[in-house]
């Protein structure tokens, strides 16, 4: 096999290869990929509002430190706390309820661990398998319903800092739990976040999971977020973008069991140079499943934001309920949303609808509060919050929402 002189050579210099516990064959699939294939291009279609050439021309380094001032999303949690891709020991949590299985990765024996995730067309992916360092392996035993959230918490510090994470959780049959994945940063400048969680949701279990990324606004973020849910299964996932640079969400999910409910919420608030990407796929594979999947967005002064969610409805899969919507709001002339909403159906006998919108705040909405004495900067305010209340509605930890809420205030200065 032939090795591509590119960008990924440079890229990967220095980086050490991963001592997590990932299949030979696997490792080997990685390594190929990241010979024969560069960074993508926006000649790539699914990368053609994305480019990726700052994280390519960037030299990143991975390095251990530590945080202080730690302000969680959740006070009463159990909590694993990863600082540049290391398990931080001092501020997770040191015992956790029966049948429940929380550990680091790398000391985990996780037979599905890479079993999930594509890495024969995505760099990405194949970078975070290669070079991973750490991450959560969550299990929750079946029939067990866990009290309280799971708080999950990456850290990063530093400048130029590479954080690579890998992350494995499993739903055994009827248990119950929510998960709130956190995404912070400190003392930060120009460091990248590569983050691939691998979720398997078994026969009629429920798992809800909170990703909040709340980063630096020079930091590079990837998520990649791959999903199998079997029969009678009830999986949510909210992504609620509050700051951060360059990030990039792909989110998969393979439906295949029956009678499964999924659900796709997001949004993203944005401004500065600030770029947010979100590509869903929702593969629907057996009948008589419902999916529902709303993103909204705000975007203010030079920000830009891309949506592409697609639905698959395989011929097999009879009676789909599949629903889409993106809408978003304009607040300058400069700021940019490019969507596209896709549905590919080939059953005959299924209930599919997908919609997007883009527009700017309705001024004589504007005009009607600073005739009450709301100011325009305090009017805007309340319009974007109403505007995304429709996705923030549709979690169910109102000290999550409460969080959310914060953080917006706290960095656009909404004042009420």
């Amino acid at each position: 096999m032939e090795v591509l002189e590119n960008k990924i050579t440079k890229f990967r210099e220095g980086l050490a290869q991963t001592n997590l516990p990932f299949r030979d064959n696997l490792l080997k699939t990685a390594e190929e990929t990241l010979n024969t294939l560069d960074f993508p291009t926006t000649r790539v279609e699914r990368w053609k509002y994305t480019r990726t050439n700052k994280i390519a021309s960037t030299n990143f380094f991975s390095r251990k430190d530590v945080v202080s001032n730690l302000e969680l999303p959740l006070a009463d949690a159990y909590n694993l706390v990863f600082v540049n891709g290391y398990l931080n020991t001092e501020l997770s949590s040191k015992n956790f309820p029966a049948g429940v299985e929380i550990t680091s990765i790398e000391k985990s024996n996780n037979e599905v661990l890479g079993s999930k995730v594509a890495i024969e067309t995505e760099v990405f992916t194949a970078l975070n398998t290669l070079y991973a360092t750490d991450g959560a392996s969550i299990r929750i035993k079946a029939k067990t319903v866990v009290d309280k959230p799971i708080q999950l918490v990456h850290i990063i510090t530093g400048e130029n800092t590479i954080a690579t994470l890998r992350n494995v959780i499993v739903s055994e049959r009827f248990s119950e739990a929510e998960i709130v994945q956190v995404f912070l940063s400190q003392n930060t400048n120009a460091s990248f976040t590569n983050n691939v969680t691998e979720i398997h949701v078994e026969e009629g279990a429920k798992l809800i999971i909170d990703k909040l990324q709340n980063e630096d606004e020079s930091n590079f973020h990837y998520s990649n977020e791959s999903v199998s849910q079997e029969n009678n299964t009830n999986f949510k996932i909210n992504t609620i973008t509050l700051n951060g640079g360059w990030v990039r969400n792909d989110l998969n999910i393979d439906v295949d069991g029956q009678n499964a409910e999924t659900h796709l919420n997001g949004t993203y608030v944005l401004k500065g140079k600030q770029h947010v990407d979100n590509h869903t796929v929702v593969n629907h594979l057996k009948p008589n499943c419902h999916s529902n999947e709303m993103y909204k967005g705000v975007m203010d002064e030079n920000s830009t934001g891309v949506f592409n969610g697609r639905i698959l409805v395989s011929k097999d899969s009879q009676k789909i309920e599949a629903y889409q919507s993106n809408g978003n709001v304009l607040l300058s002339d400069n700021a940019a949303i490019n969507t596209k909403p896709e549905l590919e159906i080939y059953a005959d006998d299924v209930k599919c609808s997908h919609g997007t919108t883009t527009g700017q705040l309705d001024e004589e909405a504007i005009y009607y509060l600073r005739a009450r004495g709301i100011s325009e900067k305090s009017a805007k305010a309340l319009m974007v919050t109403a505007f995304i209340s429709d996705v923030l509605d549709r979690m169910e930890n109102e000290t999550v929402i409460e969080y959310v809420h914060q953080q917006l205030n706290n960095r656009f200065g909404w004042e009420f």
